[in-house]
């Protein structure tokens, strides 16, 4: 019979791997801070609010998605110890030329914030409508247990003069 110091160093073992095994699939990226919003007032520690970042497609020149989400505050939202809710809006624009330099996948992982100190992530998509020549970002956050089925997407679409060139 298993303790329960035993289940927890073996569930620590099994995240580490996982972060270890999925570490290099996105970049792990903290936002540019745009702006907040205190929802509640809280005594000690950080209120509750509602963050903005700034993200720049790092394989795509020239789109910049903006990213609102809710943060706990109170004293474990300061000490990073609260787990942040599984709500976030996503808008994505051109703010210069767009100009791809090198091959997209169709599907791909561009952006990945932890939101809780070790089973949450939130996570941005970037996917390809080569059809319409538009570029589609979806954002989530994904719970090491059971998921979230919340999301929010958005699309940037590219003039038909430049070809989103897509890998093979």
């Amino acid at each position: 019979m298993k303790t329960a110091h035993t289940l927890a160093a073996t569930t620590a073992t099994v995240v580490m791997t996982l972060a270890a095994l999925t570490g290099g699939a996105a970049q792990a990226a903290s936002g540019e801070k745009i702006g907040t919003v205190d929802t509640a007032f809280q005594w000690i520690g950080r209120d509750h609010d509602i963050i903005v970042e700034a993200y720049d497609d790092p394989a795509v020149q020239g789109v910049t998605c903006y990213v609102s989400r809710a943060r706990v505050g109170g004293i474990k939202g300061t000490l990073g110890l609260a787990e942040d809710r599984a709500e976030a809006s996503i808008a994505c624009r051109q703010v210069g030329p767009i100009h791809v330099p090198a091959p997209l996948k169709q599907q791909e992982e561009v952006f990945s914030e932890r939101m809780s100190i070790l089973f949450k992530r939130l996570r941005i998509v970037r996917m390809v409508d080569a059809q319409r020549n538009t570029l589609v970002y979806l954002t989530y956050s994904e719970k090491l247990i059971d998921g979230s089925p919340q999301n929010s997407v958005t699309a940037v679409p590219v003039d038909r003069a430049t070809a989103i060139p897509l890998r093979k």
